[in-house]
């Protein structure tokens, strides 16, 4: 966690030894991480050198415990306090960061005036698995406001289960993340609690009956699509557009399958519990109802959500008795309206 603050690992350890005591010796530190006495002692004098950690006692009177004969006592360290030791490194980090941003904001504005002059600056190909996972996960981590996404068919370049750090990482940040997925792409993974999870954390979800292309949009200024060469025994590839009037047209056909398609899950992220008037879907009905809306048969809902045909089926009858007898048909529309989606 300190790395941040420029403290190695085994720095670290040391530097909170001493935050459990007022002062220690190196080999009270030794003991107490279990680094080697040679190493805590350089450790100790190097975060010394540092201005992290004091020495509080260079030596003890001669002859204490042992006469005239004994040698100094141990050096003994304290921490410096950290809002005096860690305060200036923080600042210079964050001046760092402001320098590397205005760097960053030249050189982006300086590469676009000079790729606006040729189609190469405007789209890039990328060809393998390697580079195009590389791309994906640049474009995911590096996105500050907004992912828009179209998940078709399966993964190809980017297996699952490499995607959900970054969702993650996107989420924590605050990044405002659609996701657009294709019924057939939600009925061919068993995915349903990987999607309730990311629902709950934040993510946006909505299904089409179908999607033209996979996708992912990053701030609306750079954008990737696979190309589909696979079938025909080429290497995974994709085109990395950047802003331009392609890009602009990608943005709006999200938005418009966006605004056709059908949400996954209740309002706001997350599946509300029953309340106590019993006059609500409970969690586990709504999981039924997100299903049961996005095409997938009662079996195949009993098959991913681990539960018996008669279980689902059960969950469905009550969902029609709270939606006042409405059909399957009519279920939806009443869904939408009483606000359970």
């Amino acid at each position: 966690m300190l790395e941040a603050l420029g403290l190695a690992s085994h720095e670290e350890a040391v530097y909170r030894a001493l935050l459990s005591r007022p002062a220690a010796t190196a080999q009270d530190l030794a003991g107490q991480t279990g680094i080697d006495r040679a190493a805590a002692e350089r450790i100790v004098r190097d975060l010394v050198g540092r201005g992290l950690v004091a020495v509080a006692t260079e030596a003890a009177a001669p002859g204490a415990g042992g006469g005239p004969e004994a040698g100094p006592a141990p050096a003994r360290y304290r921490l410096t306090p950290p809002s005096v030791a860690l305060a200036p490194v923080l600042v210079r980090q964050r001046n760092a960061l402001s320098q590397a941003e205005t760097a960053y904001a030249q050189v982006a504005e300086q590469y676009r005036g000079t790729a606006m002059h040729t189609a190469a600056g405007l789209v890039e190909v990328v060809v393998g698995v390697e580079q195009v996972a590389h791309r994906f996960h640049q474009l995911q981590h590096g996105a500050q406001r907004e992912l828009l996404v179209f998940l078709v068919g399966a993964p190809v370049a980017v297996p699952r289960e490499e995607t959900d750090g970054s969702e993650g990482s996107a989420l924590r940040r605050g990044v405002d993340f659609r996701v657009v997925a294709a019924r057939e792409y939600l009925g061919s993974h068993d995915m349903v609690r990987e999607v309730r999870e990311a629902v709950r954390a934040g993510l946006d979800l909505r299904m089409a009956e179908s999607l033209p292309l996979k996708m992912v949009v990053s701030d609306r200024e750079r954008a990737m699509v696979p190309l589909d060469t696979t079938d025909s025994g080429g290497e995974p590839s994709a085109i990395v557009l950047h802003r331009s009037g392609l890009l602009t047209a990608l943005v709006h056909l999200f938005e418009r399958e966006w605004a056709i398609a059908r949400p996954m899950f209740t309002a706001g992220g997350e599946v509300r519990e029953e309340p106590e008037d019993g006059l609500r879907p409970t969690a586990e009905e709504l999981e039924v109802l997100a299903l049961l809306l996005a095409g997938v048969s009662d079996r195949r809902a009993a098959a991913q959500l681990g539960l018996s045909i008669r279980t689902v089926e059960r969950r469905v009858r009550r969902l029609t008795e709270l939606a006042g007898g409405a059909s399957r048909l009519q279920l939806g529309y009443h869904a939408a309206r009483a606000g359970w989606l």
